[in-house]
């Protein structure tokens, strides 16, 4: 059986889970499934969001699993019409409501959405919950250093965590280093490059794939783990949820790690969210 992902330890106290499991863009039957067999398999971080419309079935897929809460780490996001202080609160209710629990791991603004402009006093909501103790971690999605510079200045609290579109095609280099210098932990969505998968058939993938003894998406996974990163990565597949998770077993070699940070299109090929969000 694979081993259950190492945690890093966040701003605010809460240990993660280096990877996780993905659930868009499950429906609640699927997500109830897979998510008990990838907790069966070992993963103790599920990420969800309100926008997936899959939180009901997570929260049963949880449960189905038979592991104790306390050692499970939930994820899940809002979207932009509860960006207010109160409104965040009550997103938050709603959220654990459908998940059927009584407290989350982590909570994130799923976009800025700077049209709207609201995202600050979505963060001001956040630090009241983290401060109330309903959630135990707070944090953005998707937010460049100009959206998280305006929260920080506006209340002072750093994000525990900004997930953003990363892979070896997206490296975001300039988002990670503004995240390392403040402590905030970057997670990767879509680590694998999307759903068509373009990144695992690139030859150097392939290559690096035959040389390690590995899948072409267990060594993109490494290059996100030995890049100083986190990822929550999506399958319904029991046989690559296992190899998902298999990946603590070795290291790519730094060289190797350049070799696939090299494919990167830079920020140009990446979801713009100062024009796009939900």
């Amino acid at each position: 059986m694979a081993s259950t992902a190492p945690t890093v330890e966040l701003a605010h106290g809460a240990a993660m889970p280096l990877l996780g499991l993905g659930t868009w863009p499950m429906d609640d039957a699927e997500a109830e499934r897979v998510v008990a067999e990838a907790i069966g398999l070992g993963y103790r971080l599920v990420d969800t969001a309100e926008n997936y419309r899959n939180e009901r079935g997570v929260g049963l897929g949880l449960k189905a699993s038979g592991v104790a809460r306390e050692d499970l780490f939930v994820t899940t996001k809002f979207n932009k019409e509860w960006h207010g202080v109160d409104l965040a609160a009550e997103a938050c209710e709603r959220g654990l409501d459908r998940l059927g629990l009584d407290y989350l791991d982590l909570l994130l603004i799923h976009w800025p959405n700077p049209q709207h402009g609201r995202y600050v006093e979505a963060w001001e909501g956040l630090v009241r919950l983290l401060e109330s103790g309903r959630v135990k971690a707070i944090g953005t999605s998707n937010f460049k250093p100009s959206h998280l510079d305006r929260i920080i200045e506006a209340t002072g609290t750093v994000p525990d965590v900004n997930q953003i579109q990363l892979s070896p095609l997206t490296t975001r280099l300039e988002a990670r280093a503004y995240h390392k210098e403040r402590g905030i932990v970057t997670q990767s969505w879509s680590p694998i490059g999307g759903q068509g998968g373009e990144v695992r058939n690139e030859p150097k993938v392939l290559q690096l794939a035959e040389k390690y003894g590995k899948t072409p998406v267990q060594v993109i996974l490494r290059w996100h783990l030995d890049s100083g990163l986190t990822a929550v990565a999506k399958s319904s597949d029991p046989e690559r949820l296992a190899q998902n998770l298999d990946v603590f077993d070795f290291e790519l070699d730094p060289d190797d790690v350049m070799s696939l940070s090299a494919l990167d299109q830079g920020e140009a090929a990446a979801a713009d969210s100062d024009e796009f969000g939900h």
